[in-house]
């Protein structure tokens, strides 16, 4: 679609009501759903999850670019997980002030000490990138992060699929909506837990879903539920308490709760500090990983997934330790990197102070943390890092502001007026794979997710309520 179209079409607000009409009522039917703030632990009352009116163009080139390179980023993680020293030595500076992940760091030591249970690992990611413009017009793929715990929306995804296509067609736009790509990640992430349940060997195991107890995005779990209900797989939903209080080990590791054995423990919660409301519950994460149960993600892959381990990855040369004599590899993944700096103490981290005090704009100040939301910016990194005493720095990482093209939408939210927004999307892409002992039993590039905020807002994704959910229109 020519996006004239789309400009035109936005300019005439008696037809943008009534698709915006349309389009909700079709976010409903096609399950793209979340709980309210009110009833967040109530499936009585529900409401569309937020979405753009219109799917963002997006060039083919860096589309293709981002869905070509991460099976490369399944192998590195993988092989980073496999890597205990190369994790503490990455780690060492940050677990020394950020209590969170030493915590984690201490329950990953203590399973090396203890020895694996499990030789099946299963990985389910996200690698989310923005467009960085260049100064001659074109757009440079650029990775934000990689989400190696709960990457969601992999479920709603498909739905948004079907959502867009029947705004274009409502609108007259009949070819234009057949070119929005099919797309359903929950399929490829159950095909993922399936696999790995296989192995684990025992067809009366269960996959246990670790949720919250007041869990708003609940329908786009659901949604992996129901791709493994299809592959006869069934799923139970328990949270950090449910096993605190019914789960145990038995004399051969294996996880076991209300009578069930567990062979595959799926995290959609735990991957930020308020999580974990008490000592039990780190007992109760050591508990699962102590287990014969397979962790998705285990210990070290979770931690591989730091935005630490991130920025160390872009130094020269730590690419390929992991990938030696593998040059293409290697130049297609560090061509994704955005610039990051260390914040450690000596005279590297304290030439990143100085460039971030000279023009904080160029930067983000990112912390050790996932769900959106927790980046810094603008003057407030100089107030931070200006703050900080002794090594308290070293819990964040600098990296380069990436400057994406914006574009015009619409972004329909429950009870907000419909206006015209300035927008900036971030591209994130599924990443799939089970390794048993060391063959690479599936390695999967599964699906994407497009994600459009106004550009009012710096940081946060669709669960802390800035970003709506959108799809690629690719030209």
């Amino acid at each position: 679609m020519a996006q004239g179209t789309i400009n035109a079409m936005m300019k005439d607000t008696a037809q943008v009501g009534s698709l915006a009409k349309d389009a909700k009522d079709a976010a409903l039917l096609y399950g793209v759903l979340l709980r309210t703030k009110e009833a967040s632990n109530s499936a009585e009352l529900v409401t569309y999850a937020p979405f753009t009116l219109f799917p963002t163009h997006v060039p083919k080139a860096v589309f293709q670019q981002a869905l070509e390179v991460q099976t490369h980023y399944n192998t590195l993680v993988d092989r980073i997980s496999q890597n205990a020293d190369f994790i503490e030595e990455a780690l060492a500076s940050t677990v020394e002030v950020d209590d969170f992940t030493a915590r984690l760091f201490k329950i990953h030591k203590q399973v090396l000490i203890e020895g694996s249970s499990q030789p099946v690992v299963l990985g389910l990611n996200r690698s989310d990138y923005m467009l960085d413009q260049r100064d001659d017009g074109t757009s440079s793929l650029k990775q934000i992060e990689i989400n190696t715990i709960s990457a969601s929306f992999g479920g709603l995804a498909a739905g948004v699929v079907n959502v867009h296509k029947h705004v274009l067609r409502v609108a007259g736009c009949l070819e234009e909506s057949k070119a929005i790509l099919d797309n359903n990640p929950a399929a490829g992430l159950a095909r993922a837990i399936a696999k790995a349940k296989e192995l684990y060997g025992s067809e009366k195991a269960v996959v246990l879903m670790l949720t919250s107890d007041d869990e708003r995005n609940i329908y786009d779990q659901r949604c992996v539920e129901m791709e493994l209900l299809k592959l006869n797989v069934l799923t139970i939903r328990r949270t950090f308490e449910d096993l605190c209080a019914r789960a145990s080990l038995d004399q051969d590791k294996k996880l076991i709760i209300d009578g069930m054995e567990v062979a595959v423990v799926y995290f959609r919660n735990g991957y930020v500090p308020q999580q974990y409301k008490s000592q039990q519950d780190w007992d109760t994460r050591l508990m699962m990983e102590r287990s014969r149960a397979i962790k998705c993600p285990d210990i070290a892959t979770h931690l591989a997934g730091t935005k630490k381990i991130q920025q160390v990855l872009a130094r020269p040369g730590v690419l390929e330790r992991f990938f030696p004599n593998e040059h293409q590899v290697v130049k297609q993944m560090r061509a994704t990197f955005a610039g990051l700096y260390t914040l450690d103490m000596g005279p590297e981290g304290d030439q990143t102070v100085e460039m971030a005090l000279k023009d904080p704009e160029r930067y983000v100040l990112k912390p050790q943390r996932e769900g959106g939301g927790n980046n810094i910016y603008g003057p407030e990194i100089c107030k931070v890092l200006q703050e900080a005493k002794g090594s308290e720095r070293t819990a964040y990482i600098l990296m380069d502001k990436i400057k994406p093209t914006p574009s015009h939408n619409y972004l329909l939210r429950r009870d907000s007026p419909i206006t015209v927004s300035n927008c900036l999307s971030e591209l994130g892409v599924f990443g799939a794979y089970v390794r048993q002992g060391t063959e690479m039993v599936m390695n999967e590039q599964v699906g994407h997710l497009l994600r459009t905020k106004s550009s009012v807002h710096a940081d946060g994704g669709v669960a802390a309520g800035v970003a709506v959910l959108d799809n690629p229109l690719l030209y």
